[in-house]
């Protein structure tokens, strides 16, 4: 049987995340007790549709959250990127990034950047910065089509 490629694509499934960690059973913790997910010992750490796979690192040096990149004068609006490091994009709603952020916080959370708005052309955007105990980056972001005046 041959197959016409122009037709037929391969399906992908879910995209999963996998953290390096400095200490596995604290950062199990962190993910459970303060981001609200349900880890199990297999180092799955999972709420909604995020899901994470926590490892123990060889050594604390092995664990290199991304850092900032470089700025780009290339995209669709005047938008060049961001100014602080991702190491991971969490879409949420305009409402829930509010609530979460406090949940985060009322649990002892590291907020690194409280929720700010902007824009980029007809869109305005939420976002927050969540870290870990490891410096990894968990941007809440929520989007909305300005209202034309």
């Amino acid at each position: 049987m041959t197959m016409n490629r122009n037709t037929t694509k391969a399906k992908l499934g879910r995209s999963v995340q996998v953290r390096l960690v400095a200490d596995l059973k604290k950062s199990q913790a962190y993910y459970r007790d303060v981001l609200g997910c349900t880890v199990d010992d297999w180092g799955h750490a999972e709420r909604d549709e995020l899901l994470f796979i926590l490892q123990q690192a060889m050594s604390p040096d092995d664990v290199k959250p991304n850092r900032v990149s470089r700025k780009r004068p290339d995209y669709p609006t005047d938008w060049e990127g961001p100014e602080h490091a991702w190491d991971s994009f969490i879409y949420i709603s305009w409402e829930d990034l509010d609530l979460y952020v406090e949940e985060v916080r009322a649990r002892g959370g590291i907020i690194a950047i409280e929720p700010f708005v902007g824009a980029h052309g007809k869109w305005e955007f939420k976002n927050a910065y969540i870290q870990d105990l490891d410096g990894y980056n968990l941007v809440l972001g929520a989007m909305r089509e300005v209202a034309a005046g």
